[in-house]
């Protein structure tokens, strides 16, 4: 068993539950963890074998130039994206953070984390 990670996957996006948050967009941090049977791809040294990081990133993209009011709602649609690419994972780990989120006071990030 291994995990490949993509940490710090970074987008300007138009998310967020009030509207003028989808208006004037913000900033937001993506990171994956999969958790598979790598050894195939560590004995043969094989592309075909493993995780392409590549389609992770274009995955995560795609999802995240859908507007959606909540962080959950990403994390799931990029977890259902990627299983539907690699159907074998075992597991799933994506966490979105929002930059400056809109609480009334100081805050760097919102997180959220969906393991499926």
């Amino acid at each position: 068993m291994g995990t490949i990670a993509l940490e710090g996957l970074e987008f300007f996006s138009y998310h967020g539950f009030y509207d003028e948050e989808q208006k004037i967009g913000n900033k937001y941090s993506v990171d994956i963890i999969v958790t598979a049977d790598f050894s195939e791809a560590a004995r043969r040294d094989r592309l075909s074998a493993t995780v392409n990081y590549e389609d992770l990133y274009q995955i995560t993209a795609r999802v995240m130039q859908q507007p959606a009011r909540l962080l959950e709602h990403i994390a799931h649609c990029i977890i259902q994206e990627i299983r539907l690419k690699y159907v074998d994972l075992l597991s799933v780990e994506v966490s979105v953070s929002k930059f400056n989120p809109p609480i009334g006071g100081v805050c760097h990030r919102a997180r959220i984390t969906l393991k499926e």
